[in-house]
This record gives C-alpha cells, structure tokens and sequence, in this order.
C-alpha cells in the first residue's frame, strides 16, 4: 500500500530561520501523513496513570503520611517499607526496571555533552530558547497560567526548572539513588497532583485544550530540553558531533521514561525527535494571550534572576542583559513568533548575539583540535553552571523537595463541589 502524502509545513516552519533550518540540519523530509497525526493526537486525553494512583494515594492518606512513604520508597527502595502501598509498588516496579535499551556509557556522555554547554546553556538556551520558545504551546499554557501569579513566580520556576535540568545533565545523576532520578520522581508526583487540580476545576476546557499535563505536552517538555536545546546551542556556536547528539537524546530518552512518557514517544534517534517535533509543531504550536502573557514573566525575570548580586538593582545591567537575552530568542524564534510574543528587536543587540555565535564557533572549532579540550570544557562548563544553580536556588528560596505541593486545603468551587488548590510551578 503506497504511504499517504505527507502534510504541509506549519507557517512559521516555511520562513527563516526554521526553512533554512528544515534544510541544513533536518534528517530529511519529517512531514507527518494524516493517520499519523491522528495517531499522534490520540495522545491529548492521555495522562499518567502510574503518578496518578500515587498522587490520590498522597491526598487520601491522613496529613503528610502518603509523601513519607513515598520519600522513603525513593530514598531507600520499596522493600524498606512494611506492607507498601499497592500505588507505590506498581510506579517502582516500573522505574525500578531499568528498560533494555538503556546503555550507561550513553548515560555519561550525554550528560557531559550538555554540561559542555555550561553557562551559555544554562543561561541563554535552555531559558531564551527552550523555555521562551516552548511558550509557543498555547495548550500547555493554560496550566501554567492557572497554578500561581506569573510575574512574582517566574523567577522562582525558572530557578526550580532550571535545577531540575542540571540535576538529570550532570554525569552520574540518574542512577537509582542519585539526585537526577530523584527528583525527576518528584516532578513526576508533582505534575500528576497538578493534573488531578485541573480536572476538578469547573472552568478547564476539555475540549479547547485537551488533558492537562497530557502525554504529548510531556513529549513536548521532553523535546523542548532535548533537540531544541542542542539546536539552540549550535545556533550561539557550539559543535556537536553526531555521536554526541545521539548520546543527548538516549539521555533525554531515559529521563522521558522516568518522567512517565508513553513508551510510543519516546524517541529512539535524533530522526524521530524531528518528527515528534514536526508533530508537536503542527499541533501545539498555536500562541495566544496566555504565551504572550508567559512570554513577558520570563523576560522580565531572567535579568535579575541571572545577574549576580552587585548588579542585579542596576536598571542599566537589567536592560542590557534582558535585551541581549531577548535578541537570541528572537534569532532563534524567527520574526513572526518573536513579534507575537512582545519579543524587542534591536538590531544592535541582535548583530552582538551573532558575533558571540561567531566568537564561540571559532573557540569549538579549536577545542576539536586541541587534546584534553573538550573534557576541559566539560568539567569547567558543570562548576560553572552548578554554582549558578546553587545562587539561584538560594536567592529564589526554591522548593527542590515539591512537599509543599501537596493538596492540604480545600475549597468550594463554582458548583458546590470541593476541590483541592495546589500552588504549583511547573517544569
């Protein structure tokens, strides 16, 4: 049976720089045909059974018993507790079981292949590219904007995020007991009590907005850290092998089975992430006001937030550094997403963005011909981001435990019903 054609490219996807990007770097045509799309969508209603079973047990259990039992399962397996809960035997058997394909020298290079990135990931990619441009998720929003006030709470979910990312990037973090696992556990706990929030508010579009926190969303925070993060890496001047591109993804693809993505999107190579990406893009990629609205918390967050100490109350610095944070977002962006979204467009700042890209190409491009370099990198780029995290952290007061997410109150919402708030920020 000859395959069905293919679908046109989103709008955004036929102009610069995302056509010349399509061109150069794209393993070859990564257009869906309709029944894959379909396929794919059957995922929008779809959550996290696992983290759900758990996250009900955590609520029906008197004051902080459930999340005891479950720190202690994570801390020390469940065999150190007595008569577990069924709830939490099912998820560890599943994270427990490392899956077949896992190979833990890839494991190892991935997470130095990102901490390579050091501060320029930490502080322009992965916020200005992977984040800022994840906005662009209108449906994915809608949670975001319904779980706290945007502009006192940015910098604190970008500190808490940001953690997060460094704790599964550093080498060694994702065995059984490490912090990268860890706390990847705890998202996702945190992220199935959020689910269950937003599915007893009366004012949750179903229809509109599909599931919260729903199985393609999910691939989509996966993709967001993963390819999007080594193509806006490569775009400031960093070079990546194909190996360690292939070793990002394993990395990413692990973390995604942690998180709780359905084995059918979690990429296997970087051709499948271009097509899950080519999907989410036609799919979730529809901005409205909330992006807009998320969108202008993170900029005006991020300077401050970045700026060490001496000058985070300088107007002057905050400015500087917003608007060059911004002119990457909107290189990478391209014109019409960055205009949507409020993105400022300074020419000048723009031309210092590509000259840094120039500069950093030409220092890679030495680091590939000098012995030792790139594992000089490596080290240097992880002190240098984790010590970043750690004042962020500190400064943000950031909670990395998620305890306080539990559901302790409830209210009466629009139909007489109780329901349980949860101040929450998510990933």
């Amino acid at each position: 049976m000859p395959l069905q054609t293919r679908l046109p490219h989103p709008g955004w996807m036929t102009k610069p720089p995302w056509n010349i990007t399509l061109r150069l770097l794209a393993p070859g045509d990564i257009r869906a045909t309709p029944s894959q799309l379909a396929a794919f969508r059957t995922f929008a209603h779809a959550g996290d059974p696992l983290a759900a079973d758990v996250a009900e047990m955590i609520a029906r259990m008197p004051g902080s018993t459930g999340r005891r039992l479950f720190e202690r399962a994570l801390q020390n397996g469940i065999d150190s507790l007595d008569n577990p809960p069924r709830e939490l035997v099912a998820l560890f058997a599943e994270v427990d079981a490392v899956p077949y394909w896992v190979d833990p020298d890839l494991l190892e290079r991935g997470a130095r292949v990102v901490c390579r990135t050091g501060l320029l990931g930490l502080t322009m990619v992965m916020p200005c590219a992977s984040l800022y441009g994840g906005y662009l998720a209108s449906r994915a929003n809608k949670t975001l904007v319904r779980t706290g006030d945007l502009e006192t709470m940015a910098a604190r979910r970008l500190a808490e995020t940001a953690s997060w990312w460094v704790d599964v990037t550093t080498p060694g973090a994702l065995g059984r007991y490490d912090a990268g696992f860890k706390n990847t556990l705890r998202v996702r706990i945190m992220h199935a009590q959020v689910r269950a929030a937003m599915n007893e508010r009366d004012d949750w579009d179903h229809d509109a907005w599909d599931a919260p926190i729903n199985q393609i969303q999910l691939t989509g925070t996966l993709l967001l850290f993963s390819l999007v993060m080594l193509l806006g890496s490569r775009a400031i001047g960093l070079r990546f092998s194909p190996a360690e591109r292939a070793a990002v993804v394993h990395l990413w693809r692990y973390v995604g089975h942690l998180m709780g993505v359905h084995p059918d999107l979690l990429p296997a190579n970087e051709a499948d992430a271009w097509r899950l990406l080519w999907l989410e893009a036609a799919t979730e990629y529809l901005p409205d006001q909330d992006s807009q609205r998320l969108a202008r918390a993170l900029m005006n967050a991020a300077a401050p937030l970045l700026l060490p100490r001496l000058l985070k109350r300088s107007g002057t610095a905050r400015r500087a550094l917003t608007t060059y944070l911004m002119s990457y977002s909107r290189l990478i962006l391209g014109r019409r997403n960055a205009d949507f979204l409020g993105t400022p467009n300074d020419k000048p700042y723009q031309i210092a963005v590509a000259a840094t890209a120039a500069a950093v190409f030409a220092l890679e491009t030495a680091r590939t011909m000098i012995p030792a370099a790139t594992r000089l990198s490596e080290r240097r780029g992880q002190r240098r981001r984790t010590a970043l995290i750690r004042r962020m952290v500190r400064e943000q007061h950031a909670d990395l435990t998620h305890r306080r997410r539990d559901p302790s109150t409830a209210v009466v919402n629009g139909t007489g019903t109780k329901r349980h708030t949860v101040n929450h920020r998510l990933l």
